[in-house]
């Protein structure tokens, strides 16, 4: 494939992040005085904006009450939830294999920049990366399909050269605003029915799936 400039999606494709985000999701809800569900429960969070997760969370379009709520979900996550989380196994190995094969490599998340680059210094992951790319503290670009525009533009590379890789629709859908094509992955959060409802190039079951059909045009 011709593929040259790969997007990462960060929660559920390059780490697993349940144990951070569900605990800061049900500290948010009990400071807005909310039911708490099951951790469990929260798992469809992972992958959507926080604003997206509270409006179905808190039942409002209330732009001040999300605000509110992603407030406090910010106090606990900023210094304990953002490393409460785990590397994927075989990530760092494909990265490696990605990069000598020539690709270039970005992180592509709906995760605000600034706890992204955290997130990947931390695992020691960003020798792979040419930039992380993240939405800012207000929402801005937490659309995937934002996003990738965002990045097409600021790098200068065309839909064809690049792919999309995630765990959730959501990746795929803003591949496909953007005429990018998409890599689907299982070990994340979204379900093999999900994904192929987006029509991606690969569901891949572990990242080793990746570089091989990467490698294989």
């Amino acid at each position: 494939m011709p593929f040259t400039t790969l997007l990462f999606d960060l929660d559920g494709t390059l780490t697993d992040p349940f144990a951070g985000i569900t605990s800061s999701l049900l500290y948010a809800l009990e400071k807005m005085s909310k039911p708490l569900p099951e951790a469990d429960e929260l798992r469809w969070c992972i992958g959507p904006s926080l604003w997206e997760s509270f409006r179905v969370l808190l039942g409002t379009d209330d732009r001040s009450r999300l605000d509110e709520a992603i407030g406090f979900y910010r106090e606990r996550y900023t210094d304990t939830g953002l490393f409460e989380n785990t590397l994927i196994d075989g990530i760092p190995e494909t990265l490696d294999r990605l990069t000598a094969s020539g690709h270039r490599l970005h992180v592509c998340t709906s995760k605000p920049h600034v706890y992204a680059v955290r997130i990947v210094e931390h695992f020691g992951l960003m020798p792979y990366f040419g930039k992380v790319y993240g939405s800012e503290l207000d929402g801005t670009r937490s659309a995937k399909s934002e996003l990738i525009a965002h990045i097409l533009r600021e790098e200068g590379i065309g839909a064809s050269e690049t792919v999309m890789i995630g765990d959730r629709k959501h990746d795929l859908i803003g591949a496909n605003a953007n005429k990018v094509a998409g890599i689907g992955v299982l070990w994340g959060y979204g379900s093999r029915e999900e994904l192929e409802q987006e029509n991606p190039a690969l569901i891949a079951a572990t990242p080793a799936e990746i570089s091989r059909h990467l490698s294989a045009g």
